[in-house]
């Protein structure tokens, strides 16, 4: 049997004479063919028929007679004939090629002007082809054009008027929340550039008169025209804002850049922090939302920091040894109510070594009594016990002389006298979003000897906005040290220079009041520094406390949680950031509401600038499609291949109208 198979396998297979050497020679055509031979058109082409002949030839019976010299010819003409008809039809002057020519003829290839480079590999669309498309956001109506979904007067006046909880931040719920675009008043213009919107706002932009009236006196505002004029005064300084601050001066370090931040608690259209930018000191201002329409408004109007906020129940959102200063200028916060719970606040967010300055209500209170309409004797017993409340705090008297009382923080509790003051129980002073104020005093950071800064020792501005913040040098920032600190410096001077090559506005004063919406270290708004812009650095109340490593670069914030409205009114940002925002928030609300409330605080034709993952901004962008956003996207500064992206987006201007809708004429 092995035999067998040995002989059949090493035989030659018997051949067919009839066939004429046709298969071998078929498939030496098929070979050049595959090789880019001439033939090839042959199959190519359409010829059909001459395949069949073939195939026929091939699987056609043997027979033991050899094959005619004529029906070899014949198989050879045809093969000719069909190879002749297919390179003719190739050539173009076929009928079915002449169609296809006409047609290419028709398209212009050069009509895609807005090429789509983005990758699809998460586009559900592919899978769902008959989803619908992306909502159209429709304007809201314009008795919302002031809306602030968080201090808003209806909802307020729901909650307790004790210790001004109503003036609090209350939020609507999800079914409440407005899906609609917060429109601009009509005839709203461009604020003037600073400085010169430090004393002028157009009327059209913020059209309420209420201030101009009950504080004519008081030299607060002035309505002339078609603007508004702020002169620079304010109820405890008569003289101008200049004037006032220079009293401060004498006593105060401020021109040598010992005080970079401050915090102006009841800030009126705040003149006091818009004059205090010219001495190169940061103000953080607050008011409430109240009978005083708009202040915060004008404020920000101003390209002044500003927020809606109050001394109420819960801590202020900022961290602890914040700011350098802190001032009340007949802010009718009352300081000596609930055991002195506001003032051991502000000595929560008061750096050691930081000055606190009241003018107003009872300092001076032996000239002022008959106007205020209070007995001497309460007035005298209002700042005996603020008094005792500074010493409890470890405040040191400096001056008084007129309106103006300073006292200031000791830089730490070795020469303290507390006189069994109420210490807090240990926590984390800077876990405060949302959280009750408590009666106590917050302890000093433990120091090694008399003259050491409790915290840590600050160097000036400027020289402090590179220079490690103590918090990163004494560890208390988990996974971030100094070389890390360093490197995220360089990292975001690096992307603010990109954005600049995107954006040539940025660091003009086009862009005056700046958001970044997760400032992390503060690396971006370091590198964009200057007197042209301010950054309002936001860390997320999900994110890691970075907040405290801001104020000590000299820089301001404020902690917030996306899922809800900022505390501020709308069109009050020319420029937001928001640098992997939506990763951070992608599983704990509605991107959707996210970016209507970045809308509404965003000036029309403002900008904003993402940065995040290239399948998180396909999103965005999908739903920025329906809310008259202009948007592109652009490749990382390092080139396509990092998924990392930066979508870019310019807000259309449009103004509100009747009938619920919006025209871009008017």
């Amino acid at each position: 049997m092995s035999d067998k198979i040995k002989q059949s396998t090493s035989s030659p297979p018997p051949t067919r004479p009839n066939s004429f050497g046709f298969n071998s020679y078929l498939q030496t055509q098929l070979k050049q063919t595959r090789e880019g031979s001439a033939l090839g058109l042959f199959f190519s082409s359409g010829s059909l028929w001459g395949i069949i002949l073939i195939m026929v030839s091939k699987n056609s019976p043997p027979s033991n007679k050899k094959r005619s010299p004529l029906s070899i010819f014949v198989v050879i003409a045809l093969c000719g004939f069909f190879y002749i008809l297919g390179a003719w039809q190739r050539s173009g002057f076929g009928k079915g090629d002449s169609i296809a020519l006409e047609v290419t003829k028709q398209t212009d290839c050069n009509i895609f002007t807005n090429l789509n480079f983005e990758t699809h590999h998460n586009d559900v669309e592919i899978v769902e082809p008959s989803k619908p498309k992306a909502q159209v956001f429709k304007p809201c109506d314009v008795k919302y054009t002031d809306y602030t979904p968080c201090q808003e007067q209806d909802r307020a006046m729901k909650f307790p008027r004790d210790n001004m909880i109503y003036r609090e931040r209350h939020c609507p719920p999800q079914e409440e929340k407005l899906h609609c675009l917060i429109p601009a008043p009509k005839g709203y213009m461009t604020p003037f550039e600073w400085p010169k919107s430090r004393d002028y706002v157009h009327y059209a932009n913020v059209p309420h008169k209420s201030l101009t009236v009950e504080k004519a006196v008081q030299n607060w505002v002035q309505f002339k025209g078609n603007v508004f004029k702020f002169p620079g005064g304010g109820t405890m300084f008569p003289q101008g804002a200049d004037a006032y601050i220079d009293e401060l001066a004498s006593v105060i370090p401020i021109a040598d850049g010992s005080v970079r931040t401050a915090l102006d608690t009841g800030c009126g259209v705040a003149s006091w922090g818009a004059y205090m930018l010219k001495r190169n000191v940061l103000a953080m201002s607050f008011a409430p939302r109240d009978n005083h329409e708009a202040q915060v408004q004008f404020a920000l109007e101003r390209g002044v920091p500003a927020v809606i906020g109050v001394l109420g129940s819960i801590n202020l959102p900022y961290p602890s040894r914040a700011f350098d200063m802190a001032q009340c200028s007949r802010c009718l916060i009352p300081w000596t109510a609930n055991d002195g719970i506001y003032l051991m606040e502000v000595d929560r967010v008061l750096r050691p070594g930081g000055y606190w300055v009241l003018s107003g209500p009872p300092i001076n209170w032996k000239t002022y009594y008959q106007v205020w309409k209070r007995s001497k004797e309460d007035l005298q017993a209002e700042q005996r016990k603020i008094e005792e409340l500074a010493e409890r705090l470890c405040w040191e008297k400096k001056y008084e002389k007129g309106d103006i009382a300073i006292w200031r923080k000791k830089v730490n509790d070795k020469s303290c006298r507390r006189n069994s003051a109420n210490m807090c129980k240990p926590r984390d002073a800077d876990d405060v979003w949302y959280t009750n104020m408590e009666t106590c005093v917050t302890p000093f950071p433990k120091v090694s000897s008399a003259s050491e800064v409790a915290g840590g020792e600050l160097k000036k501005f400027p020289a402090r906005l590179f220079a490690v913040p103590p918090r990163i040098s004494n560890g208390l920032i988990e996974g971030i040290s100094p070389e890390s600190y360093q490197e995220d410096n360089k990292l975001w001077k690096k992307h603010v220079n990109a954005y600049k090559r995107i954006n040539r506005l940025i660091g003009t004063t086009r862009y005056r009041n700046v958001m970044d919406m997760n400032a992390g270290l503060g690396g971006f708004a370091a590198a964009l520094e200057s007197p042209k812009s301010w950054v309002m650095n936001v860390v997320p109340t999900i994110s890691k406390n970075t907040l405290g490593v801001v104020y000590e670069r000299g820089l301001i914030g404020i902690y917030h949680d996306w899922c809800e409205g900022f505390s501020t009114y709308p069109r009050t940002y020319d420029l937001i950031h928001a640098n992997g925002v939506f990763s951070l928030y992608q599983n704990k609300c509605s991107f959707e509401d996210i970016l209507l409330e970045m809308d509404r605080i965003l000036r029309p034709e403002g900008s904003i600038i993402f940065r995040d993952d290239v399948d998180v901004l396909n999103k965005v962008r999908k739903i920025a499609g329906g809310m008259r956003w202009d948007t592109k996207m652009n490749d990382h500064e390092d080139g396509p291949l990092v998924p990392e992206k930066i979508l870019v987006a310019v807000k259309q201007y449009w103004v509100g109208s009747k009938g619920n809708s919006t025209s871009n004429n008017e």
